[in-house]
């Protein structure tokens, strides 16, 4: 039986957040120029910010140069 390969896609940003003084989290990602996005906890905001770069990465996939 042949093995089986997997394609997953594989992405290392930094992200900074920032506690806000009304509560949640927004965040961003220095490499990603206008890529932010925010949430009311650190793990929603993580979630969060990891759907904004799939998209950001998509998006600017499709992008002609």
């Amino acid at each position: 039986m042949a093995k089986k390969s997997i394609n997953k896609k594989v992405h290392n940003f930094n992200a900074i957040f920032h506690e806000e003084k009304e509560g949640g989290f927004s965040v961003f990602v220095p490499a990603l120029p206008g890529c932010y996005s925010q949430g009311e906890t650190l793990e929603e905001s993580i979630k969060n910010i990891r759907e904004a770069i799939e998209l950001y990465l998509e998006e600017s996939s499709e992008t002609p140069e």
